[in-house]
């Protein structure tokens, strides 16, 4: 099997990944996704495409992700290896489709307007 390259995308995060055959290594930005993310939940986002479709350990990823805080690049490497997933095997998308993993969570943040304090916030009003 060859290396398969996916991107996924949460918010202002981007994140390619590399996915191949192997025992199951998860590489982010260099260093062992458990270093890179610390927390439980984050750590199970990146694992959860693997245990839906029952592939645990026979995969190897190198993550490349940058931009936006930790949720937002976990959500987008979770993205990206439902992806790679689908890829390997359009069975995968059966299991992956209904818990929403393969859709692309378009919200951003919305930009500051001119004459404004932010993106909805007025300065105050002074009648008098």
């Amino acid at each position: 099997m060859e290396v398969i390259h996916t991107i996924g995308r949460r918010k202002t995060s981007v994140a390619r990944i590399f996915l191949s055959k192997g025992k199951g290594g998860i590489t982010v930005n260099k260093k062992n996704y458990t270093d890179y993310f610390t927390t439980a939940p984050l750590q199970y986002k990146i694992i959860q495409p693997f245990s839906l479709t029952e592939t645990e350990g026979s995969y190897d990823l190198k993550v490349t992700v940058k931009g936006g805080g930790v949720t937002g690049q976990a959500e987008a490497v979770r993205l990206a290896i439902s992806r790679a997933l689908c890829k390997v095997d359009e069975e995968h998308r059966i299991a992956l489709k209904p818990e929403g993993l393969l859709t692309r969570d378009p919200r951003m943040v919305e930009r500051k307007k001119f004459g404004q304090k932010k993106a909805r916030k007025k300065f105050q009003f002074s009648k008098r």
